[in-house]
């Protein structure tokens, strides 16, 4: 396979759009899950919430503006080919000022600080951006994004169980932490779940789960039928639209998973709000 080169410059452009859209344009795989559970939401206190989130979701889509105030932190998943060699700048450097050129020119809330404790000066562009890499074969280049907004973002949490504590345990877990929530992230959400390899591994992969499409479902039938359990059991929590009441708590459970030590089983739970920003493509 012969080397391919990619210009920085579209890099930077491909970035930017991603990030733009994805603010402004809700998936199909949300909006189509907000219209069922309006159908299915027995509470008209909760119908009337999911009536509104359609139509704030159509107003953002027709004038170009942000879904929600809060437009989040950039995380990038890349799978960037081995065959592919960027000219006029590094790819770091590239994605960065996608997204830097995204939140200044769409006019989205720069939220990020540079510094986590002391200082917490605001970056005033929304850089830097989390980006995850892996080095896959070929000579192109995928493209997960998502911008986590921290009302939801900060129910997150992890827990490294044993072995012995079995599905049950993970299924306990996963129900304690969107129960502890409660109406904090603005449901309906979607619960990201990320089961195996270590602490930092498992708070990826659950990461990487709120963006995946809500209507896949996990490639082995046995995570996906968990997928389906945690979903009704979620739901039956009640908490509902807005956390006023309801039959939808969550629009989704999606889990990932990867190999773990003998030792361990680590579970990590990211929620993610009702407006699930994102958005992929291939260079």
């Amino acid at each position: 396979m012969e080397i391919r080169r990619i210009e920085a410059s579209a890099i930077t452009e491909t970035v930017m759009k991603l990030y733009m859209d994805m603010n402004y344009n809700i998936g199909n795989d949300i909006m189509f899950a907000l219209e069922s559970a309006k159908e299915n939401e027995s509470s008209e206190i909760g119908k009337s919430v999911l009536s509104q989130l359609i139509e704030n979701n159509h107003i953002a889509a027709n004038e170009q503006v942000p879904i929600c105030q809060d437009t989040g932190m950039a995380v990038l998943f890349v799978e960037y080919g081995d065959h592919v060699v960027i000219e006029g700048g590094s790819f770091e450097e590239a994605v960065q000022e996608g997204v830097r050129r995204a939140y200044i020119d769409g006019y989205l809330r720069k939220s990020v600080v540079d510094d986590p404790v002391f200082d917490r000066v605001n970056t005033k562009d929304n850089t830097p951006a989390i980006i995850y890499t892996s080095i896959v074969p070929g000579d192109r280049i995928s493209i997960l994004a998502g911008c986590k907004g921290f009302g939801s973002e900060n129910m997150s949490a992890i827990r490294m169980l044993t072995p012995s504590a079995g599905v049950e345990g993970v299924k306990q877990f996963i129900l304690d932490a969107v129960r502890y929530a409660g109406p904090n992230p603005c449901p309906p959400i979607v619960v990201g779940v990320g089961i195996g390899g270590t602490f930092e591994k498992a708070a990826m992969l659950a990461k990487k789960a709120t963006l995946r499409p809500i209507n896949t479902k996990n490639s082995d039938e046995r995570y996906a039928a968990l997928e389906d359990e945690l979903l009704l059991e979620i739901n039956r929590m009640g908490f509902g639209p807005a956390g006023l009441g309801g039959d939808n708590t969550a629009l989704g459970v999606n889990i990932e998973f990867y190999p773990t030590h003998i030792a361990g089983m680590p579970v990590a739970v990211n929620i993610c709000c009702h407006a699930a920003r994102h958005k992929e493509t291939v260079i």
